[in-house]
């Protein structure tokens, strides 16, 4: 299980190479206060100094440090091949195949290439620094060296430097495969340990945590770590390690590193005894190897998965940027037809990628002409906008200079038509309606049927425009067919038709019935004749014969006639003429029996012959858009694409890629190219039964 870690940082090289971070691969994350120790603990592992030294903060960019052992055989194969003299050497990302064996360079290098990107100023910057060792003196580890946790901004530091130091760390410590290395000092208070307490929020079961105690000699004299390290004050899950680190004196003096351990072990045999084989560098090198090897188990399944699904995303994503086009022509009528048969299938319900989000294409169609359309009709009112003084008024005009003795049809005509009218404008409404979603499909077909599409933007662009034109071209000739539909029910109104004459049948039976009514409750001295004849003249206006009214004057007594309300003078003063159209004609009045009867009777034939009307229209109008515009533009799309686009001087404009396309394609198969061969080396660990 120990070539675990090897495999890791294999996989690290793969995605190093594209410069990704898209696999959260398992690592250790050293996270401690500024002047905590922690350069001194990584230094320790390493058993070098490589990493830059000075007051306040220090690390300010992340550091991948890669920790490779390698043995006598190994380390003697790659001396001969790169030229290596010393049995030590590391290696930069950002420096590609360059190699240092003086550790002093390293650490320079280091300095450089943080200044490099955050300034010279204390700055900080996310972008990480990835070095790997390979040593036989280390074991097996990744680590990730973090800035320090800050309060107060120093130099040409932001004021938020504490959130944005903070949100680094907990951006790496958030990884799930990662395992938190919460660096505190001793000579501190344990129970106020920024390290742990931001470890604790990303893991609060301590599942991932170990606890290092560092500077154990800095202690005040009478005082000890034997609670700490027992972990009677705050316990770990993992553990608590304690080291002893070197002081600056001993940088500044050049002390070695194994000088720093041996004394490391000496101070924790005299003054720990009890605990000094559980505690120090050595045993801390060795419990971050062997968790790391079984993080690295555990994650291996996970890391599989992920790896899998990525390869197959950006399979896709480069079967949709396509290969370099060979054939423009035969790549021409390809794409042209493709698009054609998108568009097609959208509206018919076939396409490949069916939206969930909303309704489109024929989906929305149906729903406009059954759900938005019907329901309009539906709303329209019969009668709306029509008054019963309308109603009688339009009786009276349609009599003419004479009193009336039957009601006049052209009066129903014009009245049915004004109400019929009132149709067309949601007719036409529909139209505008299934044109815009006609349209919409175009972007659709673009967005999710056609990617290659996104290849050449000009070739879209015409596609576009094409399609829009055709639409264009095709509303007003729709339109003019749904106007002509309502002109049509306009042009004659039918009034022996079926279900119009049953309405009227219906009507004059109710009719009769009440004129029976009436005459059974008269008076038996009234003569029935006459009866007959006053009641006739009252009731059968709504009959088939529209019989008229009377003027209400003609039936008073000869006296009522000869003296009217306001009698105009027979003959004007002089100089003082008479103006018959300023007599006041009343606005509203109470209406005679007859009156409301006759205008009651209109107001039922306009609705029913209007309901007549509406049911057409809500049938006719659907099956018109279909016919002019929907199956019109889907029978002539393919041609008219044809036609306009598929000529040998547009060729090479239209086939043009767009600027990014190659380096996206470029760098889709990198990548892809990078997970392939994380999956071979997966592979490679199920073949040596290593997972």
């Amino acid at each position: 299980m120990e070539a675990l870690i090897p495999v890791i940082n294999k996989l690290q090289d793969v995605f190093n190479t594209v410069g990704a971070d898209i696999i959260q691969l398992p690592q250790i994350v050293v996270v401690g206060t500024q002047s905590s120790g922690k350069s001194s603990v990584l230094e320790s592992l390493v058993g070098r100094d490589i990493l830059p030294r000075g007051t306040g903060i220090v690390t300010r960019r992340p550091l991948i440090l890669q920790l490779v052992h390698i043995d006598t055989d190994d380390r003697r194969k790659t001396s001969e091949e790169n030229g290596i003299d010393g049995e030590e050497w590391g290696k930069f990302l950002h420096t590609k195949n360059k190699i240092y064996t003086d550790f002093e360079e390293i650490r320079q290098e280091i300095e450089a290439e943080t200044e490099r990107i955050s300034g010279n100023n204390k700055g900080i910057s996310d972008e990480p620094i990835h070095l790997k060792i390979f040593s036989p003196h280390v074991v097996n580890l990744t680590l990730v060296d973090l800035p320090g946790i800050t309060k107060v901004p120093v130099g040409d530091q932001p004021k938020d430097i504490e959130i944005l130091i903070r949100e680094l760390i907990v951006k790496y410590i958030s990884n799930p495969n990662s395992i938190i290395l919460a660096v505190t000092a001793a000579n501190t208070d344990m129970a106020t340990s920024e390290a742990l307490k931001v470890a604790r929020e990303v893991d609060p079961d301590g599942r991932r945590t170990l606890a290092v105690v560092t500077k154990l000699d800095l202690m005040d004299a009478g005082t000890d770590a034997m609670d700490i390290l027992m972990g009677r004050v705050i316990p770990v899950k993992l553990g608590i390690i304690g080291v002893v680190n070197r002081s600056q004196l001993d940088i500044n003096q050049k002390k070695s590193v194994a000088d720093a351990i041996r004394d490391e072990y000496a101070f924790l045999q005299k003054k720990y005894p009890s605990l000094a084989n559980r505690n120090g560098t050595k045993y801390l090198a060795r419990t971050l190897n062997r968790l790391l090897m079984h993080h690295i188990r555990d994650c291996l399944p996970e890391l599989k998965t992920r790896i899998n699904v990525l390869a197959a995303q950006y399979q896709s994503l480069l079967n949709s940027y396509g290969e370099p086009v060979d054939d423009k022509s035969a790549t021409l009528l390809q794409l042209i037809t493709k698009f054609a048969a998108e568009y097609c299938n959208t509206i018919e319900g076939t396409a490949k990628y069916i939206e969930t989000a909303e309704l489109c294409g024929g989906a929305r169609i149906c729903y406009i002409f059954h759900e938005t359309f019907g329901r309009t009709l539906e709303s329209v009112d019969p009668l709306g906008g029509l008054t019963t003084i309308d109603v009688l008024t339009a009786i009276r005009n349609a009599t003419g200079p004479r009193p009336a003795l039957f009601v006049p049809e052209v009066s129903f005509e014009l009245l049915v038509k004004r109400q019929v009218k009132r149709l067309e404008e949601p007719s036409l409404r529909c139209v505008e309606l299934v044109h815009e979603e006609m349209q919409r499909i175009i972007q659709h077909c673009s967005n999710y049927s056609t990617q290659e599409l996104l290849r050449f933007p000009k070739l879209h662009d015409a596609i576009v425009e094409v399609v829009t034109s055709l639409l264009r071209r095709r509303l007003p000739v729709t339109n003019e067919m749904v106007h002509n539909l309502v002109a049509i029910e306009l042009a004659y109104i039918n009034t022996k038709h079926p279900d119009f004459a049953d309405a009227c049948g219906v009507m004059n039976n109710n009719i009769e019935e009440h004129r029976r009514n009436r005459m059974r409750d008269l008076p038996t001295a009234v003569p029935r004749d006459k009866v007959h004849g006053s009641v006739s003249e009252q009731l059968d206006g709504g009959m088939g014969n529209w019989r008229g009214l009377l003027k209400k004057g003609d039936e008073g007594p000869a006296g009522d006639r000869a003296m009217p309300p306001n009698p105009i003078p027979a003959s004007p003063q002089r100089g003082h003429a008479v103006n018959l159209l300023d007599v006041p004609v009343p606005v509203s009045r109470k209406l005679s029996a007859r009156e409301q009867r006759d205008c009651e009777v209109i107001e039922r034939l306009i609705k029913s012959y209007f309901l007549i009307v509406r049911k057409n229209i809500q049938d006719s109008v659907p099956k018109a858009v279909m016919h002019f515009l929907v199956n019109h533009v889907k029978d002539c799309l393919q041609s008219e694409l044809v036609g306009q686009l598929y000529k040998t001087a547009l060729l090479d404009d239209l086939l043009t890629e767009s600027e990014d396309m190659a380096q996206r394609r470029t760098e889709a198969a990198d990548m892809l190219k990078a997970l392939q061969k994380a999956s071979q080396v997966i592979a490679e660990i199920r073949e040596t039964h290593l997972w």
